[in-house]
């Protein structure tokens, strides 16, 4: 991992030129204008303080990824010890599933400002510090409304970092976006699939204690924040990046000790705002994000209850549940890979909605019997959030217009799931079964598909946004 990073890092210093055609279907390629700031990269003493740094914000980025799930599934796997414990109704429970694409949505639009602000590496070490905070009290917190302010703390720094791994990756890996993408995707997904296994078990080693068995994840999210530290004391901007923040308005981020601390607001004037709202691109990669993110939630919140309510034992569903999120451990570095080698994005859209359409099928047909087959589709189907993710990377030109896109897609993405999770709930309360449930999971995957085709066609908001 460490000497791929350094050969990459080489190649970021002395990127090749490339023609506009080119750099139109090669997204990954660095523009042209920033090969004299990439050469000026490299520091007086050699490359190795570049390379240390480089290799310290990739363990910093993968560290981040895998704490960006494990507070929502864990509490998946316990969601019915949870829910005995607290005294929760159906619900209050579809409540608590929804509070994490509300704080995202929330929580999330701050973010570019925050990091204009403190620099982006601040603002994730600060992100990881609330989740480690947050999911240390939750489950001591006492009563349902201290664990929701508990779980609130947390996910904010879940919604900070969410926002602004996109604009790290654009900003510091410009001619890598797939792959950097591909690797904290995968991240992520790994987390998620680990704390959906492991959850249950831990807790029965630890006397059966659901408290401890969410509190353990803390941990994960103290190691997190060790990386991030160098670039807290100040914000710190890259060697050549004043260049290019003028030029586009990327959002500076951490750097290396040997470069000039600088504090305040922003040491070159900002480039003006998008308006991002006149993008139809950016409406469509925001609807398709908020209907992914509604069915990644109501699975993380729901999956393990359904296998559980068919007769599959507790540690067995939640296995299933890390079936489904460990599929995105490939997946999330292969098809962001292949998404920036597609003029367009519809084909994979369209496939990862047929394997959910499948997987809901299955869910309702026979819970129990396919279980191992309805996990698998519904995990390529979660696939849908690296590939939202790498189309935020290609459908803005500029580190200020993916900084931009990402907080619209995901703040707005976010406010539109918040009600799945819920109505989730409530349909299972009063119906007493999955049935109207799944039907509801069915129903919206087909304005995902529409909507995902439209966000993956090959333009960017910049020219929508001029037009």
């Amino acid at each position: 991992m460490m000497g791929l990073m350094a050969s990459e890092e080489t190649r970021t210093m002395t990127p090749p030129t490339v023609s506009s055609s080119a750099r139109a279907h090669a997204p990954d390629a660095p523009a042209p204008q920033d090969a004299p700031a990439a050469r000026g990269a490299r520091e007086p003493g050699g490359a190795t303080p570049r390379a240390w740094t480089m290799r310290v914000l990739v363990v910093g980025i993968v560290l981040s990824a895998l704490n960006l799930r494990p507070a929502i599934t864990s509490l998946g796997a316990l969601l019915e010890e949870v829910r005995d414990g607290l005294g929760m109704s159906g619900s209050v429970a579809g409540l608590l599933t929804s509070v994490p694409p509300l704080c995202f949505a929330v929580f999330g639009v701050m973010a570019p400002r925050l990091a204009r602000r403190f620099g982006a590496g601040a603002v994730v070490c600060a992100g990881m510090a609330a989740i480690a905070t947050g999911l240390l009290v939750r489950p001591y917190a006492g009563g349902t409304a201290g664990f929701l302010a508990a779980s609130a703390l947390a996910l904010m720094g879940i919604a900070v970092s969410n926002v602004l791994m996109p604009v790290i990756v654009k900003h510091w890996f410009p001619d890598r976006v797939g792959s950097m993408t591909g690797l904290y995707s995968m991240a992520l997904a790994l987390g998620t699939a680990l704390a959906a296994a492991v959850t249950v078990p831990l807790t029965d080693a630890l006397g059966g204690s659901w408290q401890s068995g969410l509190a353990l994840w803390a941990s994960l999210a103290v190691a997190a924040v060790l990386p991030w530290l160098p670039f807290v004391r100040g914000r710190r901007t890259p060697p050549g990046a004043q260049d290019r923040t003028a030029r586009d308005g990327a959002v500076p981020s951490g750097r290396a000790a040997a470069d000039e601390p600088t504090t305040g607001t922003d040491p070159v004037p900002e480039a003006p705002r998008l308006r991002i709202t006149r993008s139809r691109t950016a409406w469509a990669l925001a609807v398709f994000f908020g209907l992914q993110a509604t069915a990644a939630y109501i699975t993380m919140g729901w999956m393990a209850q359904i296998f559980r309510d068919a007769g599959v034992p507790a540690g067995t569903a939640g296995l299933l549940l890390a079936v489904t999120m460990v599929m995105g451990v490939p997946l999330a570095f292969v098809i962001p890979r292949l998404a920036t080698r597609l003029p367009q994005q519809g084909p994979i859209v369209i496939a990862l909605g047929v394997c959910g359409l499948a997987g809901y099928a299955g869910l309702y047909l026979a819970p129990a019997a396919g279980a191992w087959a309805w996990a698998l589709l519904l995990g390529i189907a979660n696939c849908a959030f690296p590939l939202a993710l790498t189309m935020v990377g290609m459908r803005a030109r500029t580190g200020q217009g993916v900084a931009q896109l990402s907080a619209f897609a995901q703040s707005t993405g976010y406010l539109i799931s918040i009600p799945g999770p819920l109505l989730v709930g409530v349909l299972y309360q009063h119906s007493g079964g999955w049935g109207l449930p799944i039907a509801l999971m069915s129903a919206l995957m087909i304005p995902q598909m529409v909507v995902g085709v439209l966000a993956g066609r090959n333009r960017t908001v910049e020219e929508e946004a001029a037009a």
